[in-house]
């Protein structure tokens, strides 16, 4: 489980040694947000004082995620930089090119490390998949491994991802994207858009590339 009061010391020494003008008047101690779903974490400005609180579902994601969180909400509390303007954008390049973080307005799940709520086969099973040989594993949703992936791993030695609605694409045997807006269509059968994407449209009638 991670400390995030040890994270944030040294996320401020990192900050501090870039030459990133965090504020001096920052609570030691970070809270923990046990209802925060939709967002990693927040900058509190009570007074004159900057509180930072996590959210509950990075207290087992991979430490260099809590950093990289850690270090986005200390930047707020730089002068001007309490939204995601200018200046925002500025120091986090400088965190992101000395210390490989990828500060931006928001990172989705899969980019944290953390498992979102699992995808069920029609046996209400869980799936895994491995991400260095891609090998699935199928799983109650409450099975250990569904809840702590990072604390197994396959037969091959990879690390297990869980299959959400964020991921499927990982387990999809073809994918197709708009050219014009991005979406991305997910087959797991051969068909005519698979075979030949560039005789079909997106619902918004950008033509189709085939991903993969």
């Amino acid at each position: 489980m991670n400390d995030f009061d040890r994270l944030l010391q040294k996320v401020l020494t990192e900050a501090k040694a870039v030459g990133v003008p965090v504020s001096d008047h920052i609570d030691s101690h970070i809270t923990i947000n046990k209802r925060a779903k939709q967002r990693f974490g927040r900058c509190n400005l009570v007074g004159k004082k900057y509180t930072i609180e996590l959210s509950e579902m990075l207290l087992t994601a991979p430490e260099f995620s809590c950093c990289q969180t850690i270090a986005h909400e200390l930047i707020h509390t730089c002068p001007g930089c309490m939204n995601h303007g200018t200046m925002f954008k500025k120091y986090a390049a400088l965190m992101n090119r000395a210390y490989g973080y990828d500060i931006k307005r928001t990172n989705t799940l899969d980019e944290m490390g953390i498992a979102g709520q699992p995808e069920m086969d029609k046996k209400g099973m869980a799936t895994l998949i491995c991400r260095k040989c891609g090998r699935k594993i199928y799983r109650v949703p409450g099975h250990p491994a569904v809840l702590h992936p990072e604390r197994y791993r396959c037969i091959c030695g990879g690390g297990f991802t869980v299959v959400s609605k964020s991921n499927k694409e990982l387990t999809a045997k073809y994918i197709l994207q708009c050219k014009k807006c991005g979406k991305k269509i997910m087959r797991e059968r051969m068909s005519k858009a698979v075979e030949n994407p560039q005789l079909y449209r997106c619902t918004c009638g950008g033509e189709l590339k085939r991903l993969k």
